[in-house]
Parts: C-alpha cells; sequence; structure tokens
C-alpha cells in the first residue's frame, strides 16, 4: 500500500513538473512570437480606426467571454474564435494586404493568432497587445451582449423623467442572446394607472418588465400602446392581455397584424426558439388614425400618428407638459436605421419638420439612449438627407446600382446594425428615387 501511494505521488510530482514546465514554454513562445509581431498600444489603435474605414478589428475571444466582459464597440470590430481563425478569416479579408488587427483580452491569444495570420501569407497584420480589459479599463466604447445575463431583459428600465422609465435594447439585430429586446421598452406611472410603451418581444419579456414595474409602483397596467406592428413591439402583447390591459395601436399596425401575424410570429420563433414560449399573436383592442388622448390622473398623455417615416403605421407618444417625447421608430440614436420596402425616405424627411415643432427636451426614441433633439436629427434625418443627396448624384451622372453599393458611408461604420443595413439602404432609397 505504501509502495502504491508513493508511486501516486511521484507520477503527481512528474506532471505538476511538466505543467510548470508547459506554463515556462508557453511564456517563451509568446515572448519569441512578440518579437515577430507588430504590436499597438490603445492610442495607435484608436488613430487607426478613426483614419482607415477597411481596417478589420478581429476579437479571438469566445461568444461565451464576450457575453459576459463585452467588445470593442467600433464598426470595424469581428468576433472570429482563435481555433476557426484559419477557416473564417476568408469572409471578412478579401485579399492578403488587407488591414488586419488582432486581439484578445490579455494579449495571451492575439500574438499567436497574428503569427497565424502571416504565416498564412496575409501582409498587414498588428496585434493590438493593451487587450480588452485594457481598452475598458480607460473608458473605451463597449458594445455588451446582455447587460443583464440573469434577466431575459437586456437592460432593466431606469427613470428618464419624474414617472418615465425606459429599459434600453440591444442596439443590434435581434438574437437570441438578446431576447428579441432590441428595441426601448418604456412606462409611465400616473395617478390612475401605468401606461406601457410596446408589449416587448415575447410573453416572457413582457412578464420580466411587469416584474420591473411592480418593484416601481402597485399600480395596474391599464393602457400597452404598440409602437408599430413589428414583432418586438407585439409579441408580448397577450401577456398583458392576460393582466387587463388595452392594448392600443395605429389602425394600420392592426391590418398588419391581422394579414401578417403568423408571419411575424414565426420570423421570430426560428431566432428566438423556447425563448417564445407562451407568445401568441392579438390584435389591439383600440385603434386611432392620427390622434388619440390618453389622460391618466394628472397626466396629459396624447398618442400621435405624425406623418410617414420607418413605417406606415409608427405612432409617437407626447408628454406635452415634460416636453418629453417618446418617438417609436420615428427616430433612432446610436444604430443606423433600416429604410424597408414600404420606407418613403422623402417623406419621412418632411416629417422631421412636426417633431422639431413639439421643441420636446427629452426623446425616448426607437432605439438607442435617450437623447436630445440635435442629436437624435444627427442620426436620423441627417443621414436620410446624406443617403438621398448621394443617390440623386448618383442618378445624375446615370449611374446604377453598383454606384449606389458604393455610396461612402464609412463615416457611419460605429453605429449598430452598420454591416446588416447600410448597402441595403443605399439599394432601396435608390429604387425609390430612380422613378421619382
Amino acid at each position: 500500500m505504501l509502495k502504491k501511494i508513493l508511486t501516486i505521488a511521484t507520477a503527481l510530482t512528474v506532471l505538476n513538473s511538466q505543467a510548470d514546465i508547459d506554463i515556462i514554454d508557453g511564456h517563451i513562445m509568446l515572448e519569441s512570437v512578440n518579437k515577430q509581431i507588430v504590436n499597438i498600444n490603445t492610442e495607435e489603435l484608436n488613430k487607426i480606426l478613426n483614419e482607415d474605414a477597411s481596417v478589420i478589428l478581429i476579437d479571438v475571444r469566445t461568444p461565451s467571454e464576450l457575453n459576459y466582459t463585452g467588445t470593442i464597440k467600433r464598426g470595424q470590430n469581428v468576433n472570429i474564435v482563435r481555433g476557426w481563425l484559419e477557416f473564417q478569416i476568408g469572409d471578412h479579408a478579401k485579399s492578403k494586404d488587407t488591414p488586419i488587427i488582432v486581439y484578445c483580452g490579455r494579449n495571451l491569444r492575439s500574438p499567436l493568432a497574428a503569427k497565424t495570420l502571416e504565416n498564412m501569407g496575409y501582409t498587414n497584420v498588428k496585434n493590438y497587445a493593451d487587450g480588452f480589459f485594457i481598452w475598458k479599463e480607460e473608458f473605451s466604447p463597449v458594445r455588451i451582449s446582455d447587460y443583464e445575463p440573469n434577466n431575459i431583459l437586456y437592460r432593466l428600465p431606469e427613470e428618464i423623467a419624474p414617472g418615465v422609465y425606459s429599459a434600453i435594447g440591444a442596439t443590434q439585430p435581434y438574437t437570441y442572446e438578446n431576447s428579441n429586446h432590441n428595441n426601448n421598452l418604456s412606462f409611465i406611472v400616473t395617478t390612475d394607472g401605468v401606461l406601457v410603451f410596446n408589449a416587448g418581444g415575447s410573453y416572457l419579456v413582457a412578464k420580466a418588465m411587469h416584474e420591473e414595474i411592480k418593484k416601481v409602483t402597485d399600480q395596474k397596467v391599464k393602457y400597452v400602446v404598440l409602437e408599430n406592428s413589428q414583432g418586438h413591439a407585439i409579441l408580448g402583447s397577450n401577456y398583458w392581455k392576460e393582466q387587463g390591459a388595452i392594448i392600443v395601436a395605429h389602425a394600420e399596425a392592426d391590418k398588419d397584424i391581422k394579414h401578417r401575424g403568423e408571419d411575424i410570429y414565426m420570423r421570430s420563433l426560428r431566432v428566438q426558439k423556447d425563448k417564445l414560449i407562451g407568445s401568441k399573436i392579438v390584435r389591439p383592442d383600440l385603434t386611432f388614425e392620427e390622434k388619440l388622448n390618453l389622460p391618466m390622473g394628472d397626466t396629459k398623455i396624447e398618442l400621435m400618428h405624425i406623418g410617414a417615416s420607418h413605417s406606415p403605421d409608427d405612432i409617437q407618444l407626447w408628454l406635452p407638459e415634460q416636453k418629453l417625447l417618446i418617438s417609436g421608430d420615428t427616430a433612432f440614436n446610436e444604430r443606423m436605421l433600416p429604410i424597408f420596402p414600404h420606407t418613403n425616405a422623402l417623406a419621412w424627411i418632411e416629417t422631421w419638420d412636426k417633431i422639431e415643432a413639439l421643441e420636446p427636451e427629452i426623446i425616448i426614441p426607437g432605439h438607442g439612449e435617450p437623447t436630445d433633439l440635435a442629436t437624435i436629427t444627427k442620426f436620423t434625418k441627417d443621414y436620410l438627407v446624406y443617403m438621398r443627396a448621394e443617390v440623386e448624384k448618383v442618378l445624375d451622372e446615370d449611374g446604377g446600382l453598383y454606384e449606389a453599393y458604393n455610396i461612402g458611408q464609412s463615416m457611419f461604420r460605429d453605429r449598430g446594425t452598420y454591416r446588416e443595413l447600410h448597402k441595403q439602404n443605399a439599394e432601396r432609397i435608390f429604387k425609390q428615387m430612380e422613378f421619382e
């Protein structure tokens, strides 16, 4: 027995010694690799990202790491896991001289990734040696996959103005990770109940939102207003119906839910899977065309359809006493707005005059942080004006879709959904203006 114990002890000593050797060898290898590659710091990285829209910034950490720590919030940033770099780099770098910068958390994996790319023949590779955690410590912009990993809500509600709260959604396309909470869900507490703006993207999201409302007030939710007929606005409606709330929407939203409700549900189900459990399509109880006053106790609330914008059924909520506008998808902040086939970009610009006439002091947009009129104008109207002007130049020179796709939009690259939308927007604005 003693001999067996000594044999095990000897084996463990050998294993521990081997582990120590492996660690030492790893550090020696890293030191050697770092001498063979180009390393840059945070100041140099920012300079390159600001000046070169074509550079590809690659976070080589795993998606689970990104979910809990975040990633660099710059338009050139993509995620390719270190082990998949050889297989996926071609999807992003179209030529061997494409400028590439790699990074990880603490500069352990990224030097090896940089060397791998060089061995594959890529000629313009740099390693961000400070790493993500230094970037984050210096309060540089960070994209968070989920602010509340233990809650189905992407972020919890915060008070924006007295009695007005909003849970700000992810400024990215809806994903399983963000649980279809990629728009802003707001509520207003009055002396005569609560009004919720947007039902949420599922039964579970609506229920989670209600739990947060209960922490603020014991008032009953009286109305739930749908900003439009998109899935993240309507798929929680049946939860609120169960609580006795009245669902309010524009008449066009009601028509769209009636005719396309099942398609909206199935499209979301393909992404949300089990997170859509309990969700059902229900139609609004109350609709309006242009304006609906909903006074609640001491609070004056006006629902409006001020004109064409992102969708024909977009509505807004106006609190005249607080000069606060919940704009729905008529206004965007921090992320790129989408041009749908039914979006009239010119009419959207004309609608902006009515927003400015309200002189709002606070705007809770459809997407992005609450802000002021000047900021929201930059992200919405100014983008539309720019794109129409550039498309007009293409048309004046007898250009086609190819030229429209190549309209310079790199100055907008840091906006959420830029990759997904910028070429689609150019195409759709071009097709609209081609026959004006």
